[in-house]
């Protein structure tokens, strides 16, 4: 089985992408999504204890969590050790039983791929990339996101040009939807072609 690491930073398109991905057959890992559950299950009381007040009615507020890290922001590290084991956990059982099934392709869609090390376990990147005004544009019509929060959450992600430079393949996400599926399309086709070490490697 091949090992895609889906990649970008925050409002460059990864959810489109690994959409047009899903719509192609290939199974994809959220990682974001996994938060979310894990935010609203098992991780929930430990953040609770780490971060008093940031839960509600037993799940975690993303809103006062964000806060609480914006006004402290060596406390990153942290939460990435409360969650990051539970997701690695969530990770291998994804690939592994998507490797049981006899999938040819399977994505893992991380958003810092390239910060935690995950690219050396995958056997090709993806990278999705739109110039930094349009990145801009997109993440101030999120709800609860200000210029401070963005330059703070951006601050902690390695710059899109360093991305771009490290991945096997780059989407330019600043175009069309139906520009950027073209691109994916024709990486898909790459793909199947590709060496596959990273299952035997890092996760069976």
């Amino acid at each position: 089985m091949l090992i895609v690491g889906l990649t970008g930073s925050l409002g460059m398109g990864k959810t489109t992408a690994a959409a047009r991905l899903r719509a192609r057959g290939l199974p994809v890992f959220d990682t974001d999504a996994e938060v979310h559950r894990l935010y609203a299950t098992s991780a929930a009381r430990v953040i609770e204890a780490a971060f008093p007040g940031t839960t509600r009615d037993g799940r975690v507020d993303r809103g006062k969590l964000a806060d609480a890290l914006i006004a402290e922001p060596t406390r990153f590290a942290e939460l990435e050790a409360i969650v990051h084991p539970l997701v690695r956990a969530s990770e291998r059982a994804f690939v592994n039983d998507e490797a049981a099934r006899g999938t040819a392709i399977a994505v893992l869609e991380i958003p810092l791929l390239f910060e935690t090390g995950a690219d050396k376990k995958v056997d090709a990147t993806i990278v999705v990339s739109a110039p930094a005004e349009i990145q801009r544009r997109r993440l101030l019509l999120r709800q609860g996101l200000d210029e401070e929060k963005i330059k703070s959450l951006l601050a902690r992600q390695m710059p899109d040009a360093e991305k771009r430079e490290r991945a096997d393949f780059v989407v330019d996400t600043g175009r069309s939807v139906e520009a950027s599926n073209a691109e994916l399309d024709a990486i898909i086709a790459e793909l199947r072609g590709r060496r596959r070490r990273a299952y035997a490697l890092h996760w069976a």
